[in-house]
């Protein structure tokens, strides 16, 4: 198995579209009130602006796509604004996976921040392990840094 993290281009945009929307909508299962997710993420318009943009980026294994993420760089900042996997491809260290890759192509970054929903038990377990610090809880969701 070979999996990469790559810049995404706006003919990925579907692909990763349908990802998306599987991989929010599954959230149910991990405390989602209702399938659904974060703005766009069931938009094929909104991945092609953010792969023209350049924000977005897709987990391919063996040259598939699998996942997807949105990254929004802000001078020594990193803001990761949303990963994703196929629901077919949970639990099997992908997440883990992208949040590594993410630090190493971003090496100047000096603080990486993310937010996620406060019911996600998957994500709100998986950020602290990976050595995200709470910083704070507002509005529904838990906000985290990490420092290299």
């Amino acid at each position: 198995m070979s999996l990469q993290l790559l810049k995404a281009s706006t003919s990925d945009a579907p692909t990763i579209n349908g990802i998306s929307k599987r991989a929010f909508d599954s959230d149910v299962s991990v405390g989602a009130p209702a399938p659904c997710g974060p703005p766009g993420y069931m938009s094929v318009q909104f991945h092609a602006e953010m792969a023209e943009q350049g924000h977005l980026y897709k987990l391919a294994e063996d040259g598939l796509i699998v996942g997807g993420a949105l990254l929004f760089p802000n001078g020594d900042e990193l803001n990761v604004g949303r990963i994703f996997v196929a629901p077919e491809h949970f639990r099997k260290g992908y997440g883990i996976f992208m949040m590594r890759e993410i630090e190493k192509m971003f090496p100047g970054a000096k603080e990486f921040t993310l937010d996620t929903p406060c019911w996600n038990i998957r994500t709100n377990s998986l950020y602290p392990k990976l050595g995200y610090a709470e910083v704070k809880r507002g509005n529904g969701f838990v906000f985290y840094s990490k420092r290299p």
